[in-house]
């Protein structure tokens, strides 16, 4: 693999020599700067060999450096060759100032304006300008030009996403958000997130790994037409009638022709969401850029009545599913039997395979044995998955994708016994969700404003975890929707009705243990609150999985909090012990009996 990886780096230098460059910028993202890239897209994949999902690299004329974050400092060791590549961190070491101190005055370097986004392009041209470095896009990506047996890109139909699923027409969407591009000054917005178009117009794809989207970008105009640049081949039948009048489809192809015809347009677009090159060649051809967020992020985050039904239906259906994997895995422990991290995800998935909705896994599931749960994102897929050990705890995070919704849920599991510290870890962690899942809160309320709510027990003893609290998550889309969040430094986005997000503590211990309990809560309208002086919302727990009485310490728990557990453990037997049978049910009935 060392000798593929040297001269794969050899040819990117190479054509930067041709170029007359003296450094190229590749980072981990693809042209449709989402989270999840198709194989087809994994460049720095096939620069360095890396796999994590989070990197960049620059590559110079003498030496080359791959910057990762912390969860990928074993990770990065074990697949990049340390003498090509130097291991640098992406967020202790700010990439464009460590390559000021390698170039000199008059230096150029290249990037493919497709992978960046324009606020990332602005800041680095501006930055490199100031030490007398010129920024220069580069008309083909020199990866490209050298990977030979690429992948092909997917060739799956787009599926055409029914109207009463959706709960809206296509045509009610797109007028609705022409009105606020209208709003916000212009005569058109670039819409390039791939689940924001796939809603606007109630499709779905199978073009990227857990994400159910199709690959393109597309133009949305203030009376309520869309252009679609995809691939024409993906069209099913049937789809001008599905999506209604006023939408057109063009290949990806043609994107730049048709930028390059905006001439006067007012063109809505969002810096941080679209890439650079496309929003610079609008404004080259003489469009007017006005920066703003996604139009469609708001509306699609907050849920109808026919989208939040079906997320209600999924995670019932789910709740079934993984409580099956539950109940055999306490089995198999009380049977001395201990499989490894990877048959412990494959065989949850075994369970969410039986339903004839469930597409795929929402992402991959992280399934940690012991030590390796201490690592809040550790994919067992990195490197040989463990083994179970006994008297340790097992976190398992996984969610899927149904044709009806997207689920997300963590539980951590008793794995033969446990000790008191850990039980009263645990039951730190359950005190804070608890907290946050009984919060109420006045509208107008932002999830940095919530995020106490569920770190305040882990605080008082001295403790704290470094992930967000929550995340937003979509209809049968993205299981990281935005713009909803619940952090410690989360945006100004106000929590709203129909919002799903997650409600997620933890803790980690290094080298140790990791914990964490998550499921998925819905906004809603306060509806028991009397006297009430202003407008407040509440959450509605969407997830019903038990969580493992074995590892709470009752004595930490006040009288509230222990009404809350038997209460949501008595809706968790209600909703799916109809559904549940033989031994499985016996299991969900004993482990749901009041502590």
């Amino acid at each position: 693999m060392t000798t593929a990886t040297a001269q794969r780096l050899n040819l990117v230098r190479n054509q930067l020599h041709s170029a007359q460059l003296d450094a190229f910028i590749l980072p981990r993202a693809d042209e449709y700067l989402g989270e999840y890239v198709p194989e087809r897209n994994e460049r720095l994949q096939w620069l360095t060999n890396f796999t994590g999902s989070a990197g960049m690299a620059i590559v110079l004329k003498e030496s080359a450096a791959i910057f990762i974050d912390g969860r990928y400092t074993v990770q990065v060791k074990q697949q990049v060759d340390a003498s090509l590549y130097q291991y640098l961190s992406l967020t202790d070491t700010p990439q464009i100032s460590w390559l000021v101190s390698q170039l000199s005055a008059g230096a150029k370097v290249g990037i493919d304006a497709r992978l960046h986004s324009l606020n990332w392009y602005r800041a680095a041209k501006t930055e490199l300008e100031r030490a007398g470095i010129e920024l220069v896009s580069m008309a083909s990506n020199p990866v490209d030009l050298h990977w030979q047996q690429r992948p092909e890109a997917s060739t799956a139909a787009i599926i055409l996403f029914d109207e009463e699923s959706a709960g809206r027409s296509s045509f009610d969407k797109r007028s609705q958000i022409g009105t606020a591009i209208k709003q916000a000054g212009a005569d058109c917005a670039l819409i390039t997130a791939l689940d924001s178009f796939c809603w606007l117009l109630n499709i779905r794809g199978n073009d990227v790994p857990r994400l159910p989207v199709v690959l393109g970008a597309s133009l949305l105009y203030s009376n309520g037409d869309m252009v679609l640049f995809t691939d024409l081949n993906k069209l099913p039948q049937g789809i001008e009638q599905h999506v209604g009048s006023g939408v057109t489809f063009k290949s990806e192809s043609e994107l730049e022709a048709t930028l390059s015809t905006l001439s006067g347009v007012k063109l809505l677009i969002d810096p941080n969401g679209a890439n650079a090159w496309m929003q610079l060649t609008a404004k080259q051809h003489g469009a007017e850029l006005i920066e703003g967020a996604d139009p469609v992020a708001l509306p699609k985050a907050q849920k109808n009545s026919a989208e939040l039904a079906g997320m209600t239906a999924c995670h019932i259906r789910d709740g079934v599913a993984v409580s099956r994997f539950l109940a055999w895995l306490d089995q198999q422990v009380a049977a001395g039997k201990l499989y490894d991290e990877g048959v412990l995800a494959d065989k949850l998935e075994s369970f969410r395979l039986q339903d004839s909705l469930y597409r795929e896994p929402s992402f991959d599931t992280i399934s940690a044995a012991g030590a390796n749960a201490a690592m809040c994102h550790y994919n067992h897929n990195n490197g040989t998955p463990a083994m179970m050990q006994m008297d340790s705890i097992y976190l398992v995070d996984s969610g899927a994708q149904y044709l009806d919704g997207t689920t997300d849920v963590t539980r951590t599991i008793a794995i033969g016994k446990v000790t008191d510290e850990q039980r009263k870890m645990v039951t730190l962690v359950l005190k804070g969700h608890i907290a946050l899942d009984q919060a109420r809160f006045p509208k107008g309320t932002t999830g940095q404003q919530l995020d106490g709510f569920a770190r305040q027990y882990l605080w008082q003893h001295g403790f704290d975890y470094d992930h967000g609290t929550g995340h937003g998550v979509g209809h049968f889309l993205s299981v990281h929707e935005g713009p909803q969040r619940i952090g410690k430094n989360s945006n100004a986005v106000p929590l709203l009705p129909g919002m799903v997000l997650s409600n997620e503590p933890g803790y980690y211990r290094t080298d140790a243990f990791g914990i964490r309990i998550e499921n998925l809560v819905e906004v809603r309208p306060c509806a028991a609150l009397e006297g009430a002086e202003r407008e407040t919302y509440e959450f509605h727990a969407l997830t019903l999985i038990p969580i493992d009485s074995r590892l709470i310490d009752t004595q930490l728990l006040n009288d509230h909090e222990l009404a809350w557990f038997n209460a949501y453990h008595q809706r968790v037997r209600d909703t799916l012990s109809p559904l549940m049978q033989g031994e499985e049910l016996a299991w969900l009935l004993r482990v749901t009996e009041a502590i």
